[in-house]
């Protein structure tokens, strides 16, 4: 397997309204899509379009999201996870195993409609990383 487009870089913040005007004013992203509710993964989400990927911000839904305890120990927020495309998740779920890595749970929908996974950060140099499957059809980022 080798490793894949990095799709997004997933950005927790205690707030994606303030998020949403950093990116826009400080920044100067142009396209910033629609917010939207994840209650399945426990987050509310927002892309952030960059020319060469996409930052994900994601907000707690409630007091049971994953991202709170992240949140609790950077209250500001700050970078998540990594998220890179696979072509096969299933596949690709089955050679991060192989090669003894945590991989957390089972393959579910995530926020871009396609299955996804995240693998433990100390099986990945640090850094929690989200597999997804790529999705399908033009202009995805």
């Amino acid at each position: 397997m080798l490793i894949g487009r990095l799709n997004h870089v997933g950005v927790a913040t205690p707030s994606i309204a303030d998020s949403i005007v950093f990116y826009r004013d400080v920044m100067g992203a142009t396209t910033i899509h629609e917010p939207f509710d994840l209650p399945s993964q426990g987050v509310k989400v927002c892309f952030v379009d960059t020319p060469n990927t996409q930052v994900e911000l994601i907000e707690p839904y409630d007091e049971n999201s994953p991202i709170n305890g992240f949140l609790a120990k950077n209250p500001a927020g700050g970078q998540h996870h990594l998220c890179y495309e696979v072509p096969d998740i299933h596949e690709a779920k089955a050679w991060f195993e192989a090669k003894g890595a945590r991989v957390l749970g089972e393959p579910r929908i995530g926020a871009h409609g396609t299955p996804i996974f995240f693998v433990h950060p100390k099986d990945m140099g640090g850094i929690l990383t989200e597999i997804m499957e790529t999705p399908k059809g033009e202009g995805n980022h």
